[in-house]
This record gives structure tokens, sequence and C-alpha cells, in this order.
């Protein structure tokens, strides 16, 4: 491959997690480079189903499974997910945790939940598990990283300065109760012992693999729209999901990256507040969720969905610079006669665009410009090529690939691994 990058194109749940698991089958290494367990992915293999959300994908496959200095922790969710994958018989020694990581801490927790609680109306609709906090005190110098938990001593003297400010926001600004140095530090001192032997230097693993030829895969979490700097603020994640992410969020050069495939459906999804120009209205909204099983693996949540946007896709794959794509999900499409694609936005004074607007006020005021395309009416259940797909839907597929300039690679038609079509 030997670098490749595996970048969400949409709002994220795009499916990324079994396009790294199909990939991961020819790879020898798979790195998360951001993003903490406020993000799951869901992998059918063997007729097993594993639902993951701190851990890389490729662990599943046995490949060597490194969690970047990008990354935000929460050793008791990365404990409790390496605990359940061991008793199902997935080997968990090939996980590589890297020492620069932040953790997320308990106040970041109590935090999150107190702060979009007070925020009512205007909140962002976080999954609450500490994620922004916890990137908000990387960025403030006030984090708490992996290897600090390794010396009982650091890790109590950093926790002893954390508290000495955040309970005191938690007592008097969400008046909610705040944490004792001892119950916090014993807690983190336990998560230590299971921890230490997993962590190494992430950079480094990394460099030696891209060195010896070896293939190594980047999976981001969460997706392009999504992302702190680039995405639709403040409906955003905390921290760079793009392609460019993995370079910082991994410690690499960005020349190491040699190709981009970016994952989106042949719908589109979003979970929680912001703008969606193409959701679906009526009973067909309901009827996709359902069809798709549109909820999320982390919180549960209904997924809003909505008609493909390649206005957004177009500027996921200029953001990310995406050499090619997987269209995930086309089977849900089969039960409906009449696709309606958005090709363009209709802008605050009537003018058209196909390109995403580049000021957030605009955006809230963007309309679909809808192009109707015939449905295929048929399962796909019997289509092991992309050759053998319904004249329809293969045309569905090509019109995305003449409309954004970039070849559809893989194509999605069904839950399992093997139902990914070339």
């Amino acid at each position: 491959m030997p670098a490749t990058v595996v970048v969400g194109a949409q709002w994220g749940d795009e499916g990324k997690g079994k396009i790294v698991d199909l990939l991961a089958q020819r790879s020898d290494v798979v790195c998360r480079y951001q993003g903490g367990p406020n993000a799951g992915h869901t992998i059918i293999a063997g007729g097993e189903t594993y639902k993951i959300r701190q851990t890389p994908s490729g662990v599943i496959s046995g490949k060597v499974s490194v969690i970047g200095a990008g990354c935000v922790v929460d050793p008791e969710v990365l404990i409790a997910e390496l605990d359940d994958l061991d008793a199902r018989g997935v080997d968990t020694s090939v996980v590589v945790l890297s020492g620069n990581a932040h953790l997320i801490m308990p106040w970041h927790i109590a935090i999150d939940q107190a702060s979009e609680r007070r925020l009512g109306k205007l909140q962002i609709g976080t999954t609450r598990r500490g994620i922004g906090p916890a990137y908000a005190d990387k960025a403030s110098r006030l984090g708490i990283r992996v290897q600090d938990i390794l010396d009982p001593k650091i890790l109590r003297q950093k926790i002893e300065v954390a508290l000495a400010e955040k309970n005191v926001w938690l007592e008097r600004v969400y008046e909610v109760e705040g944490f004792e140095l001892e119950d916090v530090a014993s807690r983190y001192e336990n998560y230590a012992q299971r921890l230490r032997p997993i962590v190494g230097d992430a950079s480094l693993l990394v460099d030696q693999a891209l060195r010896e030829g070896k293939d190594v895969l980047f999976e981001g979490a969460q997706g392009t729209l999504l992302d702190l700097d680039h995405g639709t603020y403040p409906f955003v994640t905390s921290s760079n999901p793009i392609a460019s992410g993995a370079s910082t969020g991994m410690g690499i050069g960005p020349t190491r990256i040699d190709r981009v495939l970016g994952v989106a459906k042949a719908y589109v999804t979003r979970v929680g507040e912001g703008p969606l120009p193409s959701e679906i209205e009526g009973p067909d909204q309901a009827r996709v969720q359902e069809l798709g099983g549109e909820f999320g693996t982390v919180t549960g949540r209904v997924r809003r969905c909505g008609w493909l946007d390649l206005v957004a896709l177009r500027y996921a794959v200029r953001v990310n610079g995406i050499t090619s794509l997987a269209l995930t999900k086309l089977d849900v499409l089969s039960a409906f006669a009449e696709l309606p694609v958005c090709v363009r936005y209709v802008q605050r004074d009537g003018s058209e665009t196909p390109h995403f607007p580049a000021h957030q006020s605009d955006f809230h005021h963007a309309r679909p410009v809808w192009q109707v395309l015939p449905g295929w009416g048929e399962p796909l259940d019997d289509a092991s090529t992309r050759s053998a797909l319904p004249e329809n839907a293969r045309r569905y597929v090509e019109f995305v690939e003449d409309a954004l300039e970039v070849p559809v690679e893989l194509v999605g038609v069904g839950a399992a691994r093997e139902r990914v079509l070339a």
C-alpha cells in the first residue's frame, strides 16, 4: 500500500471500521491517530460482532494496533475493551499505546456533562464522555499523559495541580461535587499496572515499519465535517480527523503517506446538532434509519439521515486529498424507487454553488439542489463484484465518480466483511 490513511468523508459513522478491518487483512500495522472513546467501530468477522471504541480495528485481525499521541484515552474504557477482547479469544498483546497520548480524567467527564446541561438549547451535542475537556487541557498544558501514570509521584503531583482548578469549576460554576486526590490517584495507579506492558514509542514503531517496507494503515475517528478546524464548527469534535491529522497524531512526516481512502455512505447521516442540508423529509427518514441501522455504536443515539450530498463530499475530497473512495451501505438504497442526490447548494442570495460554503452562517442557510436518479428496486445480495450490480446501482456509483473526479475503489453492500465489492 504501504502507508494508507482511511478517513471519514462525511459526519462520521460512514463504515470506516469495516473498511479498515478489510484492509487490515493485508496490512502489517494499524494505527488510530486521533479521537477517543466517543467514536465506535462495529466490525462483523467470522460470524462475530465486535463493537470497539478505543482500540484500533486491526486488533480483530491480529495486526499490530497502535494508539497514537493524537488520541485521548479513557483507561477504564480501554482496559474493559482489552479484557473483553481477551475473553473472546482476540490477542490484545498486539496493542501499543503511545506514552504521549493524553488521558481522560474523571473531571473531564463531569465537566463535559455539566457543560452540555448548562448550555441547554445551545448545546453542541457531544457524547458527554470527556473528549472536549481532555483536549482543552492538552492545549492548555494541564493534561495528564499516559506516561505520567507510570510514575506514582508524578501522577499524584499532576492530579493535585489539576484538582486545585477543576474542583473550583465543578463546585462553584457547575454546582456539582468535586473529586478527592486519593480516590483518583489510587484508581489511576491501578490502571497503570494493566497498561504498563502496552505503553511504547508509537512514532518510532511506525517509522521503523515504514522503513522496512511494511504496509501501515492509519484510521481516524469521526469524519471530515467534524474536524475541529475544517468541519462545521462549533458542531465538531475536538481533534483533527482529516487525513493530515494522521501525520501529527502518529508522529510521522506528511511525505510518508502514499494514499488517502475516503469512506462515505451512499447517503449521509449526522449525530447531534448542526445543519444537514440534504436531510430527508417525511417517512423516508425513518425508513433509512431502520434499514441502515442508524443508531450510534457508543451512544445508541438515532442518526439523522439525508440523501447523498455531493457538495459536502467534494469538500472532503479537497481537504483530505482523497485519492479514492469506499462507498458503503449502497444496499440500504435498494428500497427506494427514486434517489435524490444533492449536487449544488442554493445560497442566501439565490445563486447556486457546487462548493461548500466557507462561512458557517452561509452553510446554515444552504438549501439543496437535487438531481433525482432512478433506483434499482432489488436487493444486492447476489452481487459478488461491482460489475454484477444492477444497472442503476452501477450508474449511481459512476455518477458519484464523475461528479467528484475520484474513483470509487470499494462498494459496501452489506454488514459483513465479505460484502465489500471491488
